[in-house]
């Protein structure tokens, strides 16, 4: 008998971009992807603070460089991704949340959400697509996406209207690209510990809402997310598409 194999989570040989890679859920994707192998890419708009992380990923054997780029800049965006790639791996994390109760939602807070989170990873997503299409590559696409893609949430109808956006262009995206080798899925995490939730933690009254809601009874770390980045990334998830990975501790178990 001939007993199955299990398919490899290194990414050896791989060329991966990370936006949104200088803190947080971003930065641990680009650490995640650079020790299964990777050669990672890291973007964000501060140059300065990616070229000291390229600097520690590189001092510990990692392979890594910066890439200093504006994800709502979609011309730039494209042009960056065209010069640079073609990438084999995509991990969004630029994003951007505004939070206030709905009816003090502002049309400038609204656009600014909506063209990063919306307009910036659609376009991302589609730039890294058409390098790999016309280098005849597949691929593996991931946007950090949230889990108020599938509920919604005290003060967040704009973030989370953006977060179910992207769940739907995730699967047309699949559908359309599938053919061609090239994946495209979420990841929707929880309440994570990063500088964009601080301003939630320090209202005790959403804290105590947040861990309430999370069946597993803690808060998210950043290193949740890094198994299930390199799990997408990776041939371990070769018949994976147009579907959302979620690592939400149970909160949308509901």
């Amino acid at each position: 008998m001939t007993l199955p194999q299990t398919p490899s989570f290194r990414l050896d040989g791989k060329r991966a971009l990370v936006a949104g890679a200088s803190s947080g859920i971003g930065l641990a994707c680009a650490v995640a992807l650079a020790e299964a192998g990777a050669h990672v890419v890291l973007a964000a708009r501060s140059a300065d603070k990616l070229a000291k992380l390229v600097d520690e990923l590189t001092a510990k054997g990692m392979s890594a460089e910066a890439l200093a780029l504006d994800v709502s800049d979609i011309a730039a965006t494209q042009a960056a991704v065209a010069a640079n790639g073609p990438f084999d791996v995509l991990v969004n994390s630029a994003g951007l949340a505004r939070h206030t109760p709905a009816e003090e939602t502002s049309e400038e807070d609204f656009d600014a959400v909506a063209g990063l989170n919306i307009k910036g990873a659609y376009f991302l997503t589609q730039a890294v697509a058409k390098g790999l299409i016309e280098a005849g590559k597949p691929g593996s696409l991931i946007n950090i996406s949230s889990q108020m893609a599938k509920v919604g949430g005290l003060d967040r109808a704009v973030y989370s209207a953006t977060k179910h956006a992207v769940e739907g262009f995730t699967k047309s995206m699949a559908i359309e690209w599938g053919k061609k080798g090239i994946r495209v899925n979420t990841i929707c995490p929880t309440f994570i510990v990063t500088p964009l939730t601080k301003q939630t933690f320090d209202r005790p009254e959403r804290r105590a809402w947040v861990e309430e809601k999370i069946k597993l009874g803690r808060i998210g770390e950043v290193e949740d997310i890094m198994g299930g980045v390199v799990y997408l990334a990776s041939d371990a998830s070769a018949l994976v598409t147009g579907t959302a990975l979620m690592i939400d501790g149970g909160w949308t178990a509901e």
